[in-house]
């Protein structure tokens, strides 16, 4: 009677083990996988916030004269330089980094450019940010 009870209590203790071993095994394979997806995302929302532009063809785009294609490279890196540093914050703090960004960049290049240049700069930068769902 002993031995029937040993081998059922063997059996029962193997099955345990091959469970445990699938689960062990599923949880490894689902960490790999979420740190997979969150390298990928972290990736990608780094490429959102790179605002670099060919300043040479906005400049053609907008009708700018030398003067104000230097200005406006300047303004454009610092506001490339500013979306970077939203793109390092998360949540409402990152929201509001961008919208002061986007405020400042705004304001810098209204001083330099035509109310028309200003319009079409505005609808292109709107654009860009709406396409990188910022």
């Amino acid at each position: 009677m002993f031995g029937i009870t040993k081998k059922i209590t063997n059996r029962i203790t193997n099955k345990k083990k091959k469970i445990m071993k699938k689960i062990i095994l599923t949880v490894v394979a689902a960490m790999a996988l979420t740190t997979s997806f969150a390298e990928t995302q972290s990736k990608n929302s780094d490429k959102r916030f790179d605002m670099n532009c060919d300043i040479y063809r906005l400049s053609e785009v907008l009708g700018l004269n030398d003067e104000q294609m230097d200005k406006v490279e300047a303004i454009h890196e610092t506001f490339t330089d500013d979306m970077q540093t939203a793109s390092e914050v998360q949540g409402m703090r990152q929201r509001h980094m961008i919208h002061q960004a986007v405020r400042k960049d705004a304001r810098e290049m209204h001083r330099i450019l035509t109310e028309e240049q200003f319009r079409d700069y505005m609808r292109i930068l709107g654009v860009t940010l709406r396409n990188r769902h910022l």
